[in-house]
C-alpha cells in the first residue's frame, strides 16, 4: 500500500464526483492507465472491482473508446468478419 498526497484543491475537485476520495482517485488513475494503453480493459475492470463488460461500457460513457484502430486495421478486421459471414 502506498500513500499519495493531494493538495486541497485537487481533493475537493475529486470529491465533486460524489464518491469517497479514495475511490475517486483510484478510478481516475485506472481510467488514465487504460486510456494510455498501459493496462487492458480486463485489468482495469479487475482493479475497480467490476465486470469487464461493465468497465468497457462505463469507460465508453466517459469518452474512452474501446476500439482504437487505424483505418487499415479496421479494414482488415472488417474483411475478416465479412469473409466469415459469407462462409
Amino acid at each position: 500500500m502506498r500513500t499519495v498526497e493531494l493538495d486541497d484543491e485537487l481533493a475537493m475537485l475529486l470529491e465533486k464526483i460524489q464518491q469517497p476520495l479514495e475511490k475517486a482517485t483510484r478510478e481516475a488513475a485506472v481510467l488514465e492507465l487504460y486510456r494510455r494503453d498501459v493496462i487492458s480493459s480486463g485489468k482495469a475492470a479487475e482493479l475497480l472491482g467490476m465486470q469487464r463488460l461493465d468497465f468497457i461500457r462505463y469507460s465508453g460513457e466517459l469518452g474512452i473508446p474501446y476500439f482504437r484502430m487505424s483505418k487499415e486495421e479496421w479494414e482488415r478486421e472488417k474483411a475478416t468478419v465479412d469473409a466469415w459471414l459469407k462462409s
